[in-house]
């Protein structure tokens, strides 16, 4: 393959030390696992994440990689809350920014579109101003003079993404039935690594599938990584479902260290497991 196309060695070399990461996915929910895998395994620390949490913001709390975390939410979906989030967070080990699912979306959008803010209601009433005082309001400068909360453009060095497929371009589809806003954190972002189950011709990315699947296009990504897999334990529909035993053992890993060093040392430190674990599942 050619184009955009980069193996395992050269991923590992595109994370740096205090860099605002932006991980797409939803909760337990099509997570670039292998990305974030090659993180930790990179060693890359002092990390600002944005993400509508999973078990990326997990694990890389866990590894003691982040500094802070900007979230609309972490959850593992069928187990309410991260653990190993959660244990970080009360320690005070991490910084949050807490907010809005939509205000998150307006912040990624802002930066996107490369503004400063980007106008809106949501936030209006709620103690998310309260604790988080740099985010300022602003009056209509109508006749109505309405209130209304600028949320601040949320940009990002890079942003980590996983979909069924791709090309060697850049261009990615999602098959399955969410697409969340995935395409956000792409735009957000100065650099964009796609991972992708599998990496086929342009030409494939059509036959079968409506245009509307195909979710980023080859402006909004600079390098593509060969994943089957990889967005396991998380779902990848149509591909494959959560695998809800290894997310336990995940889980089960925020209570012992000894637990905690077991799973990474066969789950993390292993660059090719997510394959195996995926096609046995």
């Amino acid at each position: 393959m050619s184009g955009k196309v980069i193996d395992a060695a050269a991923l590992g070399g595109l994370f740096e030390d205090g860099m605002t990461i932006g991980i797409g996915g939803w909760g337990s929910r099509r997570k670039p696992m292998a990305l974030v895998a090659a993180l930790v395994r990179s060693g890359a620390r002092d990390l600002r994440i944005v993400s509508f949490g999973g078990p990326d913001v997990g694990t890389l709390c866990a590894t003691g990689q982040v500094r802070e975390v900007v979230h609309g939410f972490v959850t593992l979906d069928s187990i309410a809350v991260d653990p190993h989030f959660a244990a970080a967070r009360q320690s005070g080990a991490i910084a949050t920014t807490e907010l809005d699912e939509s205000m998150l979306v307006s912040g990624l959008r802002a930066a996107g579109r490369r503004l400063p803010f980007e106008v809106t209601r949501t936030g209006l009433g709620s103690d998310v101003l309260t604790v988080n005082p740099q985010i300022r309001t602003i009056t209509s400068p109508y006749g109505d003079g309405e209130t209304l909360v600028a949320m601040p453009a949320v940009p990002l060095d890079l942003a980590l993404i996983h979909l069924n497929r791709a090309d060697a371009l850049g261009n990615g589809q999602c098959l399955g039935p969410d697409p969340y806003v995935d395409d956000l954190f792409a735009r957000a972002a100065a650099r964009t690594i796609l991972s992708a189950e599998s990496v086929v011709g342009t030409r494939e990315l059509t036959e079968g599938a409506h245009p509307a699947t195909l979710l980023l296009n080859r402006t909004m990504v600079d390098h593509v990584f060969e994943a089957p897999g990889g967005a396991h334990f998380t779902t990848c529909l149509p591909d494959y479902p959560r695998n809800e035993e290894l997310q336990r053992e995940y889980a089960q890993a925020a209570s012992d260290p000894a637990l905690w060093e077991r799973y990474r040392a066969g789950h993390l430190d292993n660059e090719n497991i997510w394959r195996k674990e995926a096609l046995n599942a």
